[in-house]
């Protein structure tokens, strides 16, 4: 039993080399248009989810696409799956408008997510 549970997957963000061509793909994907248009980060809210694209992915470290479990406590969060094994990758931090990320691996190098709004 853990003091600080999920809101499950909600998050999953994708790394991209070139993000006009990869929102054309995710808009015919998704068949919706995005709800955050930016050069550094275009997302998709659809079925309850947030679909994100990161520029630049690979260069901030991400390999392949990130899900990321919404908690209401990040920093407690963090404590228990470190506290449990898992290996903090990239600490809390604002991406903006009071949204704090950070990511963990677990025992097997998979790299997981936080995510928590303010």
């Amino acid at each position: 039993m853990t003091t600080s549970p999920t809101q499950g997957i909600k998050t999953v963000l994708h790394p991209v080399s070139d993000l006009a061509a990869a929102k054309d793909v995710y808009t015919a994907l998704l068949g919706v248009a995005p709800t955050v248009d930016e050069p550094y980060y275009v997302g998709y809210e659809t079925g309850g989810q947030q679909i994100g694209l990161v520029p630049g992915g690979a260069q901030q470290g991400m390999a392949a696409p990130v899900a990321h479990w919404h908690v209401p406590d990040i920093e407690a969060k963090i404590a228990e799956v470190t506290a449990a094994g898992g290996k903090l990758k990239d600490p809390v931090r604002d991406v903006g408008g009071g949204r704090l990320v950070a990511t963990f691996t677990d025992p097997d190098g998979n790299v997981l997510g936080l995510l928590q709004d303010r």
